[in-house]
Protein backbone atom coordinates (compact mmCIF):
# COMPACT_ATOMS: atom_id res chain seq x y z
CA UNK A 1 0.00 0.00 0.00
CA UNK A 2 1.26 3.46 -0.96
CA UNK A 3 0.30 7.04 -0.25
CA UNK A 4 1.36 9.56 -2.87
CA UNK A 5 0.83 12.90 -1.17
CA UNK A 6 2.00 16.38 -0.29
CA UNK A 7 1.14 17.63 -3.75
CA UNK A 8 -1.38 19.54 -5.80
CA UNK A 9 -3.78 16.78 -6.79
CA UNK A 10 -5.59 17.05 -10.13
CA UNK A 11 -7.89 14.06 -10.44
CA UNK A 12 -9.76 14.52 -13.78
CA UNK A 13 -12.78 13.48 -11.70
CA UNK A 14 -15.61 15.98 -12.09
CA UNK A 15 -16.93 15.23 -8.61
CA UNK A 16 -13.66 16.14 -6.91
CA UNK A 17 -11.34 17.71 -9.49
CA UNK A 18 -8.71 19.35 -7.27
CA UNK A 19 -7.17 19.15 -3.81
CA UNK A 20 -4.48 21.76 -3.09
CA UNK A 21 -2.77 19.40 -0.62
CA UNK A 22 -3.97 16.04 -1.84
CA UNK A 23 -3.00 12.43 -1.46
CA UNK A 24 -3.85 9.18 -3.23
CA UNK A 25 -3.90 5.85 -1.40
CA UNK A 26 -3.23 2.77 -3.53
CA UNK A 27 -3.96 -0.81 -2.55
CA UNK A 28 -2.68 -3.40 -5.00
CA UNK A 29 -3.43 -2.25 -8.54
CA UNK A 30 -6.27 0.12 -7.61
CA UNK A 31 -6.85 3.45 -5.94
CA UNK A 32 -8.28 2.89 -2.47
CA UNK A 33 -9.04 6.45 -1.41
CA UNK A 34 -8.41 10.10 -2.18
CA UNK A 35 -8.18 12.90 0.37
CA UNK A 36 -5.91 15.43 1.99
CA UNK A 37 -2.40 14.38 2.88
CA UNK A 38 -3.06 14.70 6.61
CA UNK A 39 -6.26 12.64 6.40
CA UNK A 40 -4.72 9.82 4.39
CA UNK A 41 -1.53 9.59 6.45
CA UNK A 42 -3.59 9.51 9.61
CA UNK A 43 -5.92 6.82 8.27
CA UNK A 44 -3.18 4.64 6.74
CA UNK A 45 -0.17 5.00 9.03
CA UNK A 46 1.57 1.87 7.75
CA UNK A 47 1.38 2.70 4.03
CA UNK A 48 4.64 3.68 2.33
CA UNK A 49 4.62 7.43 1.78
CA UNK A 50 5.80 8.90 -1.52
CA UNK A 51 6.44 12.62 -1.21
CA UNK A 52 5.32 14.69 -4.21
CA UNK A 53 7.34 17.64 -2.85
CA UNK A 54 4.45 20.07 -3.40
CA UNK A 55 4.41 19.23 -7.12
CA UNK A 56 1.50 18.06 -9.31
CA UNK A 57 -0.12 14.64 -8.81
CA UNK A 58 -2.28 13.54 -11.73
CA UNK A 59 -3.42 10.51 -13.76
CA UNK A 60 -0.78 8.94 -15.97
CA UNK A 61 -0.98 9.49 -19.72
CA UNK A 62 -2.40 7.13 -22.36
CA UNK A 63 -1.01 6.91 -25.91
CA UNK A 64 -3.60 5.45 -28.28
CA UNK A 65 -1.37 4.98 -31.35
CA UNK A 66 2.36 4.30 -31.48
CA UNK A 67 4.89 2.02 -33.18
CA UNK A 68 7.31 0.11 -30.97
CA UNK A 69 9.14 -1.18 -34.05
CA UNK A 70 10.63 2.29 -34.60
CA UNK A 71 12.24 2.27 -31.16
CA UNK A 72 15.79 1.85 -32.54
CA UNK A 73 15.46 4.38 -35.36
CA UNK A 74 16.42 7.52 -33.44
CA UNK A 75 19.29 9.17 -35.34
CA UNK A 76 19.32 6.50 -38.06
CA UNK A 77 20.50 7.71 -41.46
CA UNK A 78 19.80 5.34 -44.34
CA UNK A 79 22.04 5.49 -47.40
CA UNK A 80 20.27 7.09 -50.34
CA UNK A 81 17.17 8.05 -48.35
CA UNK A 82 15.83 11.36 -49.68
CA UNK A 83 12.02 11.04 -49.82
CA UNK A 84 9.86 13.39 -51.83
CA UNK A 85 6.48 11.81 -50.99
CA UNK A 86 4.75 9.61 -48.43
CA UNK A 87 5.33 6.33 -50.27
CA UNK A 88 9.06 7.02 -50.42
CA UNK A 89 9.06 7.62 -46.66
CA UNK A 90 7.41 4.26 -46.05
CA UNK A 91 9.47 2.28 -48.55
CA UNK A 92 12.79 4.01 -47.98
CA UNK A 93 12.70 4.24 -44.19
CA UNK A 94 10.11 2.29 -42.25
CA UNK A 95 9.66 -0.76 -44.46
CA UNK A 96 13.41 -0.96 -44.95
CA UNK A 97 13.83 -0.94 -41.18
CA UNK A 98 11.11 -3.43 -40.28
CA UNK A 99 12.39 -5.88 -42.92
CA UNK A 100 15.53 -6.20 -40.78
CA UNK A 101 13.86 -6.58 -37.37
CA UNK A 102 14.50 -9.89 -35.63
CA UNK A 103 12.85 -10.91 -32.36
CA UNK A 104 15.95 -9.60 -30.58
CA UNK A 105 15.48 -6.23 -32.28
CA UNK A 106 11.77 -6.23 -31.45
CA UNK A 107 12.53 -6.82 -27.77
CA UNK A 108 15.14 -4.06 -27.73
CA UNK A 109 12.69 -1.70 -29.44
CA UNK A 110 10.06 -2.53 -26.81
CA UNK A 111 12.45 -1.93 -23.94
CA UNK A 112 13.55 1.40 -25.44
CA UNK A 113 9.94 2.48 -25.95
CA UNK A 114 8.82 1.49 -22.47
CA UNK A 115 11.77 3.25 -20.81
CA UNK A 116 10.78 6.44 -22.63
CA UNK A 117 7.12 5.98 -21.74
CA UNK A 118 7.93 5.69 -18.05
CA UNK A 119 10.14 8.79 -18.18
CA UNK A 120 7.29 10.73 -19.79
CA UNK A 121 4.53 9.49 -17.49
CA UNK A 122 2.85 7.21 -20.06
CA UNK A 123 1.57 3.96 -18.56
CA UNK A 124 -0.80 2.71 -21.30
CA UNK A 125 0.06 2.30 -24.99
CA UNK A 126 -1.78 1.07 -28.07
CA UNK A 127 0.92 -0.32 -30.33
CA UNK A 128 0.83 -1.15 -34.04
CA UNK A 129 3.77 -3.47 -34.70
CA UNK A 130 5.69 -4.56 -37.82
CA UNK A 131 8.82 -6.73 -38.03
CA UNK A 132 8.70 -8.45 -41.38
CA UNK A 133 12.06 -10.20 -41.01
CA UNK A 134 10.75 -12.25 -38.08
CA UNK A 135 6.99 -12.16 -37.56
CA UNK A 136 6.01 -15.26 -35.51
CA UNK A 137 6.19 -14.58 -31.79
CA UNK A 138 6.83 -10.85 -32.15
CA UNK A 139 3.69 -9.73 -30.28
CA UNK A 140 4.44 -12.25 -27.55
CA UNK A 141 7.98 -10.87 -27.26
CA UNK A 142 6.59 -7.34 -26.82
CA UNK A 143 4.06 -8.64 -24.29
CA UNK A 144 6.88 -10.19 -22.24
CA UNK A 145 8.70 -6.83 -22.21
CA UNK A 146 5.48 -5.04 -21.27
CA UNK A 147 4.97 -7.33 -18.28
CA UNK A 148 8.57 -6.90 -17.17
CA UNK A 149 8.46 -3.10 -17.48
CA UNK A 150 4.96 -2.71 -16.06
CA UNK A 151 3.34 -0.85 -18.97
CA UNK A 152 -0.27 -1.62 -19.91
CA UNK A 153 -0.27 -2.52 -23.61
CA UNK A 154 -2.84 -3.16 -26.33
CA UNK A 155 -0.96 -4.87 -29.15
CA UNK A 156 -1.58 -5.80 -32.78
CA UNK A 157 0.42 -6.75 -35.87
CA UNK A 158 0.45 -4.69 -39.07
CA UNK A 159 -0.93 -6.97 -41.80
CA UNK A 160 0.17 -6.00 -45.32
CA UNK A 161 0.64 -7.56 -48.75
CA UNK A 162 3.80 -5.56 -49.30
CA UNK A 163 6.23 -8.44 -48.67
CA UNK A 164 4.36 -11.28 -50.30
CA UNK A 165 1.82 -13.94 -49.40
CA UNK A 166 3.87 -15.92 -46.89
CA UNK A 167 4.67 -12.86 -44.77
CA UNK A 168 1.09 -11.63 -45.04
CA UNK A 169 -0.26 -14.97 -43.81
CA UNK A 170 2.25 -14.99 -40.94
CA UNK A 171 1.09 -11.50 -39.92
CA UNK A 172 -2.55 -12.58 -39.95
CA UNK A 173 -1.72 -15.63 -37.84
CA UNK A 174 0.31 -13.55 -35.37
CA UNK A 175 -2.70 -11.29 -34.79
CA UNK A 176 -5.07 -14.23 -34.36
CA UNK A 177 -2.72 -16.16 -32.08
CA UNK A 178 -2.16 -13.19 -29.79
CA UNK A 179 -5.85 -12.29 -29.68
CA UNK A 180 -6.67 -15.86 -28.65
CA UNK A 181 -3.89 -15.81 -26.06
CA UNK A 182 -5.27 -12.65 -24.46
CA UNK A 183 -8.78 -14.10 -24.52
CA UNK A 184 -7.71 -17.39 -22.92
CA UNK A 185 -5.23 -15.85 -20.45
CA UNK A 186 -6.89 -12.70 -19.10
CA UNK A 187 -4.42 -10.11 -17.90
CA UNK A 188 -5.55 -6.62 -16.86
CA UNK A 189 -2.33 -5.21 -18.33
CA UNK A 190 -2.60 -6.81 -21.79
CA UNK A 191 -5.11 -6.49 -24.63
CA UNK A 192 -5.19 -7.27 -28.33
CA UNK A 193 -6.60 -5.78 -31.51
CA UNK A 194 -6.35 -6.97 -35.11
CA UNK A 195 -3.84 -4.79 -36.91
CA UNK A 196 -3.62 -3.84 -40.57
CA UNK A 197 -1.48 -1.38 -42.48
CA UNK A 198 -2.75 1.18 -44.98
CA UNK A 199 -5.49 0.14 -47.37
CA UNK A 200 -3.31 0.56 -50.46
CA UNK A 201 -1.15 -2.31 -49.20
CA UNK A 202 -4.11 -4.65 -48.54
CA UNK A 203 -6.05 -6.58 -51.18
CA UNK A 204 -9.65 -7.72 -50.88
CA UNK A 205 -8.36 -11.28 -50.55
CA UNK A 206 -6.32 -10.22 -47.52
CA UNK A 207 -9.26 -8.34 -46.00
CA UNK A 208 -11.31 -11.51 -46.32
CA UNK A 209 -8.60 -13.54 -44.58
CA UNK A 210 -8.28 -10.98 -41.76
CA UNK A 211 -12.02 -10.87 -41.09
CA UNK A 212 -12.17 -14.67 -41.08
CA UNK A 213 -9.18 -14.98 -38.72
CA UNK A 214 -10.53 -12.36 -36.32
CA UNK A 215 -14.03 -13.84 -36.38
CA UNK A 216 -15.44 -11.01 -34.29
CA UNK A 217 -13.01 -11.56 -31.40
CA UNK A 218 -11.84 -7.96 -31.18
CA UNK A 219 -11.72 -4.60 -32.94
CA UNK A 220 -9.34 -3.56 -35.72
CA UNK A 221 -6.49 -1.07 -35.54
CA UNK A 222 -5.78 0.18 -39.06
CA UNK A 223 -4.22 3.13 -40.90
CA UNK A 224 -6.55 4.92 -43.30
CA UNK A 225 -6.13 7.96 -45.53
CA UNK A 226 -2.79 8.92 -44.01
CA UNK A 227 -1.57 9.79 -47.49
CA UNK A 228 -3.44 10.11 -50.76
CA UNK A 229 -2.27 6.58 -51.63
CA UNK A 230 -5.37 5.05 -50.01
CA UNK A 231 -7.67 7.41 -51.88
CA UNK A 232 -6.08 6.74 -55.27
CA UNK A 233 -5.83 2.97 -54.77
CA UNK A 234 -9.44 2.63 -53.59
CA UNK A 235 -10.69 4.80 -56.45
CA UNK A 236 -8.62 3.25 -59.24
CA UNK A 237 -8.70 -0.42 -58.21
CA UNK A 238 -11.93 -0.81 -56.23
CA UNK A 239 -14.07 2.08 -57.51
CA UNK A 240 -15.03 3.22 -54.03
CA UNK A 241 -13.87 5.44 -51.18
CA UNK A 242 -11.42 4.04 -48.58
CA UNK A 243 -14.00 4.05 -45.79
CA UNK A 244 -16.41 2.22 -48.08
CA UNK A 245 -13.85 -0.57 -48.48
CA UNK A 246 -13.68 -0.90 -44.70
CA UNK A 247 -17.46 -0.89 -44.41
CA UNK A 248 -17.69 -3.55 -47.11
CA UNK A 249 -15.59 -5.91 -45.01
CA UNK A 250 -17.23 -5.07 -41.68
CA UNK A 251 -14.12 -3.33 -40.33
CA UNK A 252 -15.90 -0.21 -39.09
CA UNK A 253 -17.49 -0.29 -35.63
CA UNK A 254 -17.23 0.89 -32.05
CA UNK A 255 -14.24 -1.34 -31.21
CA UNK A 256 -12.16 -0.28 -34.23
CA UNK A 257 -9.48 2.43 -34.26
CA UNK A 258 -8.69 4.27 -37.49
CA UNK A 259 -5.28 5.94 -37.43
CA UNK A 260 -4.60 9.34 -39.09
CA UNK A 261 -7.78 9.88 -41.22
CA UNK A 262 -6.47 12.90 -43.08
CA UNK A 263 -7.88 12.64 -46.61
CA UNK A 264 -11.48 11.79 -45.75
CA UNK A 265 -14.49 13.04 -47.67
CA UNK A 266 -17.61 14.29 -45.91
CA UNK A 267 -19.55 11.09 -46.74
CA UNK A 268 -16.74 9.05 -45.17
CA UNK A 269 -16.82 11.16 -42.01
CA UNK A 270 -20.57 10.52 -41.83
CA UNK A 271 -19.95 6.80 -42.32
CA UNK A 272 -17.41 6.73 -39.47
CA UNK A 273 -19.80 8.64 -37.23
CA UNK A 274 -22.80 6.44 -38.09
CA UNK A 275 -20.85 3.25 -37.27
CA UNK A 276 -19.43 4.72 -34.02
CA UNK A 277 -15.92 4.00 -35.25
CA UNK A 278 -13.02 5.56 -33.33
CA UNK A 279 -10.25 7.75 -34.76
CA UNK A 280 -6.78 8.59 -33.41
CA UNK A 281 -5.00 11.75 -34.51
CA UNK A 282 -1.18 11.82 -34.74
CA UNK A 283 -0.38 15.47 -35.45
CA UNK A 284 3.42 15.57 -35.31
CA UNK A 285 3.83 12.54 -37.54
CA UNK A 286 1.36 13.96 -40.05
CA UNK A 287 3.28 17.21 -40.21
CA UNK A 288 6.66 15.47 -40.36
CA UNK A 289 5.50 13.27 -43.24
CA UNK A 290 3.92 16.28 -44.99
CA UNK A 291 0.68 14.37 -45.51
CA UNK A 292 -1.71 17.03 -44.26
CA UNK A 293 -3.94 17.96 -41.35
CA UNK A 294 -6.66 15.64 -40.06
CA UNK A 295 -10.16 17.24 -40.07
CA UNK A 296 -10.41 16.97 -36.30
CA UNK A 297 -12.84 19.86 -35.85
CA UNK A 298 -15.22 18.46 -38.47
CA UNK A 299 -15.09 14.95 -36.95
CA UNK A 300 -15.75 16.32 -33.47
CA UNK A 301 -18.78 18.16 -34.80
CA UNK A 302 -20.08 14.80 -36.05
CA UNK A 303 -19.69 13.19 -32.63
CA UNK A 304 -16.80 10.88 -33.57
CA UNK A 305 -14.68 9.68 -30.63
CA UNK A 306 -11.17 10.97 -31.36
CA UNK A 307 -8.11 10.05 -29.35
CA UNK A 308 -4.59 11.43 -29.43
CA UNK A 309 -1.55 9.36 -30.40
CA UNK A 310 2.02 10.00 -31.42
CA UNK A 311 2.74 7.47 -34.20
CA UNK A 312 6.04 7.06 -32.24
CA UNK A 313 7.15 10.52 -33.36
CA UNK A 314 7.48 11.23 -29.63
CA UNK A 315 6.62 9.55 -26.34
CA UNK A 316 5.68 12.87 -24.77
CA UNK A 317 1.89 13.23 -24.85
CA UNK A 318 2.09 16.91 -23.89
CA UNK A 319 4.28 17.53 -26.91
CA UNK A 320 1.66 15.88 -29.08
CA UNK A 321 -1.06 17.94 -27.38
CA UNK A 322 0.68 21.22 -28.20
CA UNK A 323 1.11 20.29 -31.84
CA UNK A 324 -2.47 19.05 -32.12
CA UNK A 325 -3.67 22.49 -31.06
CA UNK A 326 -1.34 24.53 -33.24
CA UNK A 327 -1.88 22.56 -36.45
CA UNK A 328 -5.68 22.79 -36.08
CA UNK A 329 -5.49 26.55 -35.61
CA UNK A 330 -3.00 26.95 -38.44
CA UNK A 331 -5.12 24.83 -40.78
CA UNK A 332 -8.33 26.67 -39.90
CA UNK A 333 -6.69 30.09 -40.03
CA UNK A 334 -8.42 30.85 -36.73
CA UNK A 335 -6.62 31.31 -33.40
CA UNK A 336 -9.72 30.57 -31.31
CA UNK A 337 -10.43 26.94 -32.30
CA UNK A 338 -9.23 23.51 -31.21
CA UNK A 339 -8.65 23.99 -27.50
CA UNK A 340 -11.59 21.95 -26.24
CA UNK A 341 -11.13 19.32 -28.93
CA UNK A 342 -7.45 18.53 -28.31
CA UNK A 343 -7.68 18.57 -24.52
CA UNK A 344 -10.74 16.32 -24.71
CA UNK A 345 -8.81 13.94 -26.98
CA UNK A 346 -5.95 13.49 -24.53
CA UNK A 347 -7.61 13.79 -21.14
CA UNK A 348 -11.03 12.24 -21.77
CA UNK A 349 -11.21 10.33 -25.04
CA UNK A 350 -7.99 8.38 -24.64
CA UNK A 351 -9.46 7.02 -21.41
CA UNK A 352 -12.69 6.14 -23.24
CA UNK A 353 -10.72 4.29 -25.90
CA UNK A 354 -8.80 2.44 -23.20
CA UNK A 355 -12.10 1.46 -21.55
CA UNK A 356 -13.06 -0.42 -24.73
CA UNK A 357 -10.04 -2.68 -24.22
CA UNK A 358 -9.26 -2.68 -20.48
CA UNK A 359 -11.74 -3.28 -17.68
CA UNK A 360 -10.25 -1.00 -15.01
CA UNK A 361 -11.03 2.74 -15.32
CA UNK A 362 -8.01 4.74 -16.53
CA UNK A 363 -7.21 8.41 -16.83
CA UNK A 364 -8.91 9.40 -13.58
CA UNK A 365 -8.01 9.48 -9.88
CA UNK A 366 -10.88 8.13 -7.83
CA UNK A 367 -11.64 5.12 -5.69
CA UNK A 368 -11.69 1.90 -7.73
CA UNK A 369 -9.78 3.32 -10.71
CA UNK A 370 -6.42 1.97 -11.80
CA UNK A 371 -3.52 3.18 -9.69
CA UNK A 372 -1.84 4.79 -12.71
CA UNK A 373 -0.36 7.96 -11.27
CA UNK A 374 2.38 10.45 -12.01
CA UNK A 375 4.04 13.33 -10.20
CA UNK A 376 5.06 16.24 -12.43
CA UNK A 377 7.63 18.84 -11.42
CA UNK A 378 6.10 22.22 -12.11
CA UNK A 379 6.43 25.47 -10.17
CA UNK A 380 4.28 28.02 -12.01
CA UNK A 381 4.93 31.74 -12.12
CA UNK A 382 1.19 32.38 -12.39
CA UNK A 383 -1.94 31.14 -10.56
CA UNK A 384 -2.73 27.45 -11.07
CA UNK A 385 -6.08 25.78 -10.42
CA UNK A 386 -8.43 23.16 -11.80
CA UNK A 387 -9.83 25.88 -14.09
CA UNK A 388 -6.58 26.60 -15.95
CA UNK A 389 -4.53 23.40 -15.58
CA UNK A 390 -4.80 22.59 -19.29
CA UNK A 391 -3.39 26.00 -20.18
CA UNK A 392 -0.42 25.38 -17.93
CA UNK A 393 0.11 21.95 -19.47
CA UNK A 394 0.01 23.29 -23.03
CA UNK A 395 2.18 26.36 -22.47
CA UNK A 396 4.37 25.41 -19.53
CA UNK A 397 4.88 21.66 -19.23
CA UNK A 398 6.42 18.71 -21.04
CA UNK A 399 6.62 14.99 -20.42
CA UNK A 400 10.17 15.01 -19.09
CA UNK A 401 8.96 16.97 -16.07
CA UNK A 402 7.61 13.65 -14.81
CA UNK A 403 9.50 12.69 -11.66
CA UNK A 404 7.47 9.69 -10.44
CA UNK A 405 5.47 7.08 -12.38
CA UNK A 406 3.20 4.34 -11.05
CA UNK A 407 1.24 1.84 -13.16
CA UNK A 408 -1.39 -0.49 -11.69
CA UNK A 409 -0.02 0.22 -8.22
CA UNK A 410 3.53 -0.74 -9.20
CA UNK A 411 6.10 1.97 -8.61
CA UNK A 412 8.19 2.18 -11.79
CA UNK A 413 10.00 5.48 -11.39
CA UNK A 414 10.56 7.53 -8.24
CA UNK A 415 12.29 10.90 -8.13
CA UNK A 416 13.68 10.17 -11.63
CA UNK A 417 15.15 6.82 -10.67
CA UNK A 418 13.84 3.57 -12.14
CA UNK A 419 12.60 1.07 -9.57
CA UNK A 420 13.47 -2.63 -10.05
CA UNK A 421 14.53 -1.82 -13.62
CA UNK A 422 18.25 -1.99 -14.46
CA UNK A 423 18.36 1.05 -16.71
CA UNK A 424 22.12 0.91 -17.25
CA UNK A 425 22.12 -2.74 -18.34
CA UNK A 426 19.02 -2.33 -20.51
CA UNK A 427 20.42 0.77 -22.20
CA UNK A 428 23.70 -1.00 -22.99
CA UNK A 429 21.87 -4.00 -24.45
CA UNK A 430 19.60 -1.75 -26.52
CA UNK A 431 22.59 0.18 -27.85
CA UNK A 432 24.45 -2.99 -28.86
CA UNK A 433 21.37 -4.33 -30.65
CA UNK A 434 20.80 -1.02 -32.43
CA UNK A 435 24.40 -0.95 -33.69
CA UNK A 436 23.99 -4.36 -35.32
CA UNK A 437 20.60 -3.42 -36.78
CA UNK A 438 21.90 -0.19 -38.31
CA UNK A 439 24.75 -2.06 -40.01
CA UNK A 440 22.27 -4.51 -41.56
CA UNK A 441 19.98 -1.71 -42.72
CA UNK A 442 22.88 0.06 -44.46
CA UNK A 443 24.86 -2.97 -45.60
Amino acid sequence: MYIIGNGRLFTRDSERPYLPDGAVVTDGSLIAEVGTTAEMRGKYPHAEFIDAHSQLIMPAFINTHTHIYSGLARGLSINGYDPTNFYEILDGMWWKLDRELTLEDTRASAYATYLECIRNGVTTVFDHHASYKEIPGSLFAIADCAKEMGIRSCLCYEVSDRDGQEKCDQAIKENADFIKYCRDNPDPMLAAMFGMHALFTISDKTFEKCVEANNGMTGYHIHICEGLNDVEDSRDNYHMLPAQRLEKWGILGDKTILGHCIHLTDPEIDMIADTHTNVVNNPESNMGNAVGCSPVLKMFAKGILLGLGTDAYTHDMLESLKVALTIQRHNAGMPNVGWNEVTTMLFKNNAKLAAKNFDTPLGVIREGAAADLIVMDYLPFTPLSEDNLDGHMIFGMNGRQCRTTMAAGRLLYKDRQFIDIDEERLSADIFATAEKLWKRVNK
